[in-house]
């Protein structure tokens, strides 16, 4: 039995994993992020491990049998966040979240220091990264700074918790914009431009490798045996790949969660951050990805419902998809930079926009341009992997948004490529997190790294790509009119 533990944004999930392939049982406790200024973005890390625990207590009350055989702990988690610790490990603020868009001063003077940052890291720099937001700290919160002693991702603190030990894996440290990607170690250049070292950095090992052991008095109070070993896991989107058996060369998958991602594999590291295309780490030994990624997507739906007054997504889909093709067409275009962009535009400022609003639209012309925004920016961020070679006769679609078949039709069409709905493709991170602690404790990838029976396809639609056409011209338009006046 091993057990998987993602720490999303907005909810932590747990999964048991059993040696046939079966979901033995999940459970998640949600989550709330703090905005206490505007492009800020925080959580408290006490409250992940409040959550864990209530978590891991619900588990206990349901399946206290398949937590006794538990051999060994994966962990995933939301990338980029910066827990900052002080000599005694303790936490020294709220950890900044990667949709936080403070920092997007420094990532122009970093850019500046080093022009070859890109190519040692694979990336631009982005407000989203970790860096920058240590390098806000050094800025703004210098006495903070000074008592910073190590630098942990959200699901690392979670480990350290779990385990006593500061350790990363490459897929997680590779967001951090300090690992020399290629070569997958720190790079001691990126530290140096937020006046870091190594010392300040967990150790890494490769997401199947055994990064510690549950501290005794947890196995106890959770019900676990002896000796479970912490695998070093995935930071969410790589984890989410082993998790679909997305794990060799032309492999993908689309995720519709609160941001928006495009992901390939790659058997090589292939950077290109002219397109502000992510190239990082995969969580496997010997393997890359590339991704494009879009701040705001099913989230941008969610935002939009409520506004709305609807009772739910679901709901508001069932009007979308009664429109008619002449009030599609006649439909506002919408932005969807609703936390600012990164694939194509690395603009942290960029604003959600609806353009075109008259006395004939109601919530259904609304929610379709929402869900067509998304959709375009998706396309812009396939384009950019496409200009580096990046290709896919098929990607499987994950995430929230993946439930409404409307909208992997459009999605489809848009991109001209299948999507894929996999049978229990929805637990994500958790099951690639319990996926790599079943690696950690001796199975092989091809054991272990199986693709999900397909549910569902969407095909393309050429003729329903040809009417989005010209509103996707407007919509790279809209963006280049009016990205001066995004400040």
């Amino acid at each position: 039995m091993f057990l998987g533990i993602d720490l999303g944004t907005s909810e932590l999930k747990l999964l048991l994993l059993d040696e046939q392939h079966r979901i033995v049982a999940t459970t998640g406790v949600a989550l709330t992020v703090q905005r206490p200024q505007p492009l800020w973005s925080e959580q408290a890390p006490d409250d992940w491990w409040a959550a864990l625990d209530q978590g891991m207590a619900k588990l206990g009350q349901s399946h206290a049998p398949a937590l006794s055989r538990v051999r060994g702990i994966g962990l995933s988690g939301q990338m980029h966040g910066a827990v900052a610790l002080d000599e005694a490990g303790r936490v020294l603020r709220p950890a900044i979240l990667w949709n936080d868009g403070r920092s997007a001063a420094q990532c122009a003077e970093m850019m500046s220091a080093c022009p070859e940052l890109p190519a040692i890291t694979g990336n631009l720099a982005m407000p989203g990264f970790t860096a920058p937001k240590l390098a806000w700290m050094r800025r703004h919160e210098p006495e903070l700074f000074a008592r910073v002693a190590k630098v942990l991702l959200p699901k690392d603190w979670l480990r350290l918790q779990l385990g006593g030990v500061y350790t990363s894996e490459m897929s997680d440290a590779a967001g951090t914009l300090w690992l020399d990607v290629a070569r997958r170690r720190w790079s001691a250049e990126a530290l140096a431009l937020t006046g870091l070292d190594e010392r300040h950095m967990p150790r890494l090992v490769e997401g199947s490798d055994v990064s510690a052991t549950l501290r005794p008095e947890l196995a106890a109070r959770w019900g676990l045996p002896a000796n479970v070993v912490i695998a070093g896991g995935g930071g969410d989107n790589a984890a989410s790949a082993v998790g679909m058996g997305v794990v060799k060369p032309g492999d993908g998958f689309l995720s519709l969660g609160t941001s928006g991602v495009i992901f390939l594999c790659n058997e090589a590291f292939s950077p290109n951050p002219a397109r502000a295309v992510h190239a990082f780490c995969h969580a496997l030994p010997g393997t890359w990805h590339q991704m494009s990624v879009m701040l705001s997507a099913a989230s941008a739906l969610r935002w939009v419902t409520q506004l709305l007054g609807e009772p739910g997504e679901a709901e508001l889909i069932e009007k979308v998809a009664r429109l008619t093709p002449a009030q599609r067409e006649r439909a506002p275009i919408f932005l969807p930079y609703l936390s600012g962009e990164r694939t194509p535009h690395n603009n942290a400022n960029a604003q959600g926009v609806f353009f075109g609003l008259t006395h004939e639209h109601d919530a259904a012309s609304l929610g379709y341009a929402v869900m067509e925004g998304v959709g375009f920016g998706l396309l812009d961020g396939w384009r950019a992997l496409q200009a580096g070679g990046g290709t896919a006769q098929s990607l499987w679609l994950v995430g929230g948004g993946a439930r409404s078949p409307w909208w992997a039709g459009l999605l489809a069409s848009l991109l001209d490529v299948r999507l894929l709905n996999g049978v229990g493709a929805e637990a994500g991170g958790a099951l690639g997190a319990a996926r790599l602690a079943w690696l950690a404790c001796g199975a092989t990838v091809d054991e272990v790294c199986r693709t999900p029976e397909i549910a569902r396809i969407a095909e393309p639609d050429a003729a329903l790509a040809a009417a989005l056409h010209p509103r996707f011209e407007r919509f790279q338009r809209l963006y280049g009119a009016l990205r001066a006046e995004f400040g």
